[in-house]
């Protein structure tokens, strides 16, 4: 008698949930077909560093990125990151500080830390950590996804 009315107790709560839920929109689908003509367009007026815009919002942004030569440090003082590799390999060199020439020109990272990536790593670098790509082995692809956060 007592697990019959604990059973349904229960069926009633989980039927009252869903006839009071709000029904959501669909999530977001991107063809990659299209990731991929933005991205070959990019590279085509840059052909070192090509950047697909898959979609942004006021705090995120998710690109998909092909690298075919080493670039500068760079430090992005609000935005989390994180590049989940799916084509190629590099060195990744992140932390330090990032310290650019009194002459001008691309800032290096002095004191960070080097990590060979490639397909299928993921690495999240937090907000305010300088990262750069210090050597590509061929191409390196990755999607790049970056939000606005305090926890990171």
């Amino acid at each position: 008698m007592k697990t019959s009315t604990l059973a349904l107790l229960a069926i009633s709560g989980l039927l009252a949930f869903t006839i009071a839920q709000e029904p959501s929109p669909p999530a977001l689908y991107y063809d990659g077909e299209n990731i991929g003509t933005d991205l070959a367009s990019s590279l085509s007026q840059r052909p070192n560093f090509g950047v697909g815009r898959i979609n942004s919002g006021e705090d995120y942004a998710i690109n998909m990125i092909r690298r075919i030569a080493p670039a500068g440090a760079i430090v992005h003082p609000e935005g989390t990151e994180i590049h989940f590799i799916v084509e190629g390999a590099g060195e990744l060199t992140t932390g330090g500080v990032a310290i650019r020439p009194q002459s001008g020109g691309s800032a290096s990272i002095e004191g960070g830390y080097a990590q060979r990536v490639t397909v299928g790593d993921l690495v999240l670098i937090p907000a305010g950590t300088p990262h750069q790509y210090t050597a590509v082995e061929g191409v390196v692809g990755y999607l790049e996804v970056r939000y606005k956060t305090s926890d990171y």
